[in-house]
């Protein structure tokens, strides 16, 4: 087998059976002696680790770019097909509020047609003995005859930090009606039980005495008072409701 010495001055060394022996030691000196410029190699393996480290950003850039693009295309479609979906509701919600706000004017108007004969079955009722009306009335309309006012909705935080839209609320502004007792009684005590009588109504509140004085009312010595009250409208659910029947025969 031939050998051949390839740094100067080095000894050949030789193993029983032919074998060759690399000085390692030897090879790195003379490595080092054939690199003259260990700056430029230096400035090429920053150069390649460079190039090697913007291509790994780049490919995982491209692949981030790659998601988001699908997911924007994906939120486009859905932003699409949920745009008619949301326009119907706006449409039903428009809906419900016309008719909430039809409810309630008829609701108002329902509930203030009955304002005479809830005055004068309350003050009948009311009327204790040796007492008598001389006079009963009631200044106000039912129905007030100021526009009716739509609130508009507010915006309400709900669990989640979502916003919830409120319905629009109908609000149908009513008159104060005003009701004048005129009477006359033989017994004071019987006007005080009555005052009183009148204030548990549910459909009265405010009762003032505003005149109490003597007077002689055919040949007999009466109290002429005056009571003040307004007229006032009670929850919905209190009120009973019957139906009128008439037997024909």
């Amino acid at each position: 087998m031939i050998e051949i010495n390839l740094l100067p001055g080095a000894r050949r060394k030789s193993r029983r059976g032919g074998a060759a022996k690399v000085d390692i030691g030897a090879s790195i000196a003379a490595l080092r002696e054939r690199i003259r410029e260990p700056w430029l190699i230096g400035a090429v393996v920053v150069s390649t680790l460079a190039v090697v480290v913007v291509g790994v950003m780049y490919v995982t850039q491209s692949r981030r770019a790659a998601k988001v693009d699908d997911a924007l295309q994906k939120a486009v479609q859905d932003s699409t097909r949920y745009a008619s979906v949301l326009k119907e509701r706006e449409r039903a919600e428009a809906k419900r509020d016309t008719v909430l706000r039809s409810l309630n004017l008829i609701r108002a108007i329902d509930d203030d047609r009955f304002i005479w004969p809830h005055i004068m079955d309350e003050v009948s009722r009311a009327l204790p003995p040796y007492t008598w009306i001389v006079s009963l009335g009631f200044t106000g309309l039912g129905q007030a005859q100021a526009p009716v006012q739509t609130l508009a909705p507010v915006s309400t935080d709900t669990t989640g930090g979502k916003k919830k839209k409120r319905q629009l609320n109908t609000v149908v502004p009513h008159d104060t009606v005003r009701v004048r007792v005129l009477g006359n009684t033989v017994d004071i005590q019987a006007l005080t039980k009555f005052i009183r009588q009148l204030e548990a109504s549910p459909f009265l509140e405010q009762v003032q005495l505003a005149k109490s004085e003597r007077a002689n009312d055919n040949g007999k010595e009466v109290t002429q008072f005056q009571l003040d009250m307004l007229y006032s409208r009670p929850d919905p659910a209190f009120v009973k409701r019957v139906p009128l029947a008439l037997s024909v025969k």
